[in-house]
């Protein structure tokens, strides 16, 4: 049986090793062995997926995952029938997915293709195909200039298609050092655009509705957006076991639908139409 990077899918053979060039190659453990794993990794993996699902199209539609690392939003979307295009900048990340996908069936090996190439050059780097779906959860916060970013993943979405994007909610800054009691950067970040994230990166924020607006100038409706984290966010959870982090998710689930617990939450999930008008080839 064959490894995921022997599959001719893989678009990311003969790059750099891991590691080369690789800013996030001391962070692939972290993410892959620790934040995954972890209660506040599974309750934003099961409330992206319940999130996501409900306005997917169903399988076998094309989806991209731009900057979907390990594979954490992408194979299970494969397992469920789905075309999945890979893509990220990481070969490190991109490392861990083969890893990953090496213990799928075939079937849903097949269904992955890996692609190494960053969110800003995705239209070229999966030559001009437009997908029925294009995902990009967790990487706006890394962006300095939104923008680029923003064009490419609208341009790579299908007439008709969805887009779903997540990002750091700027209205909520204040809450975590609040919590902490670091009342001095509690207060500065009322005006705050970004923060510190917890990995030790510098992280950016947006707000749903100029992040909306964005997406209108690049032809993609907004339809719907949700909160991510909220009570999981804020808490100690490691020691909550399997029924404890169901249980948590299906909280979490709830309050990521409802005012005004969705415009509390840590990050927040917008998801957007691309118009049928601006069909293109």
């Amino acid at each position: 049986m064959s490894g995921a990077g022997d599959d001719p899918r893989d678009s990311t053979r003969g790059r750099d090793e891991p590691g080369s060039g690789d800013a996030w190659s001391s962070l692939a453990d972290t993410f892959v062995d620790q934040a995954y794993p972890s209660v506040k990794g599974r309750v934003r993996t099961f409330v992206l997926h319940h999130q996501l699902t409900e306005q997917l199209p169903p399988p076998p539609a094309s989806v991209l995952d731009v900057g979907g690392g390990a594979g954490n939003q992408s194979v299970p979307l494969a397992r469920e029938g789905y075309d999945v295009t890979l893509l990220d900048p990481s070969p490190a990340m991109l490392a861990k997915a083969r890893e990953r996908l090496a213990r799928e069936p075939a079937m849903v090996r097949g269904r992955v293709r890996l692609v190494q190439a960053r969110g800003e050059d995705a239209v070229e780097a999966t030559g001009g195909r437009r997908f029925d779906a294009v995902l990009c959860h967790g990487v706006m916060m890394y962006v300095e200039d939104p923008g680029p970013l923003v064009a490419a993943l609208c341009d790579c979405v299908a007439a008709e298609g969805l887009l779903s994007v997540m990002a750091l909610n700027a209205r909520t800054l204040a809450i975590r050092p609040a919590l902490e009691r670091r009342w001095s950067d509690a207060l500065s970040a009322f005006e705050a655009s970004g923060e510190r994230g917890v990995l030790g990166v510098d992280t950016r924020a947006d707000t749903v509705e100029e992040l909306s607006q964005r997406l209108r100038s690049h032809q993609v409706e907004p339809l719907v957006w949700y909160g991510v984290w909220l009570f999981a966010d804020w808490m100690a959870l490691d020691a909550a076991d399997a029924e404890e982090a169901r249980a948590i998710a299906v909280v979490e689930l709830e309050a990521s639908r409802r005012d005004p617990y969705r415009g509390m939450s840590r990050v927040f999930h917008l998801l957007g139409r691309k118009r049928a008008s601006h069909a293109i080839g």
